[in-house]
């Protein structure tokens, strides 16, 4: 052993190791489940411990050992708390309506435009709109991210000066 770092498990929430590298993690909001493969580095399943390890002394593998621990941290923050991303949506002229179908946020009369602008829900995030604000909130940090940058990215103003059009929905807040 060259190089490990250990995550202790908070309470209410239990780690389990499956097959081919597959972590589980569940809490009292939901589950999630992560294969943690890489040939240099593996994982220890105490009982209140977790511990990552590698023997090579290569730095790329000693990142990846502060990686996993960080994911595994992020999954049982996930998975006892969830995470919350609050967006704003910002308009000077055209009321910009947003509304949530599906899979999809979509978003209708962006400066003016007839069309409808459109952003993926990833994964079993949810979005919800209050009047001048959307709500995006789930147990997975990557997936609430990504559908927060999904809406952010579908009103992004193009070929236009953006300290003069700022329309648009920007995140506020991350929780």
């Amino acid at each position: 052993m060259v190089y490990e770092q250990k995550f202790s498990i908070p309470e209410g929430v239990s780690i389990e190791k499956g097959e081919d590298s597959c972590i589980s993690i569940s809490g009292e909001k939901g589950r999630i489940d992560r294969v943690f493969a890489y040939p240099h580095a593996k994982i220890n399943i105490a009982s209140d411990t977790v511990t990552v390890k590698t023997d090579s002394k290569r730095n790329k593998d000693r990142a990846v050992v502060g990686t996993w621990i960080s994911h595994i941290s992020n999954m049982s923050k996930g998975v006892k708390e969830g995470f919350v991303y609050k967006l704003k949506i910002v308009y000077t002229h055209f009321p910009v309506t947003v509304s949530v179908s599906g899979s999809r946020v979509n978003i209708k009369n962006f400066l003016g435009g007839r069309g409808i602008m459109s952003a993926d829900i990833i994964g079993d995030t949810k979005v919800e709109v209050k009047k001048d604000d959307v709500v995006v909130s789930g147990i997975s940090k990557e997936e609430v991210g990504q559908t927060a940058a999904n809406i952010e990215r579908a009103c992004k103003v193009k070929g236009k000066d953006r300290r003069v059009f700022q329309d648009g929905i920007y995140l506020v807040n991350k929780e």
